[in-house]
């Protein structure tokens, strides 16, 4: 699994016990086997686009107010492939 991803499993391990797209892109992401976050994204619905796209913007913030600069530039790749 590339970088990114696990940067964004990570993350979307915190949204599956309270949000149901966070647990299915949770687990869309930890049984398939993408390659790319290119990858990943296009295989996502309409609904789990909208749920990244909610929830990415803050985790970003969050990255950078932690001064993961690393963290918050992987994850903000992801954030732009959903437009």
């Amino acid at each position: 699994m590339d970088k990114t991803l696990g940067y964004l499993r990570e993350i979307l391990s915190n949204y599956s016990e309270q949000h149901s797209e966070g647990k299915q892109l949770y687990r869309k992401l930890s049984e398939g086997r993408y390659s790319t976050e290119g990858d990943f994204v296009r295989q996502l619905s309409q609904k789990e686009i909208a749920f990244l796209n909610e929830m990415l913007p803050q985790e970003i913030n969050y990255a950078k107010e932690e001064q993961d600069e690393k963290r918050a530039h992987e994850l903000n790749e992801v954030f732009e492939l959903l437009f």
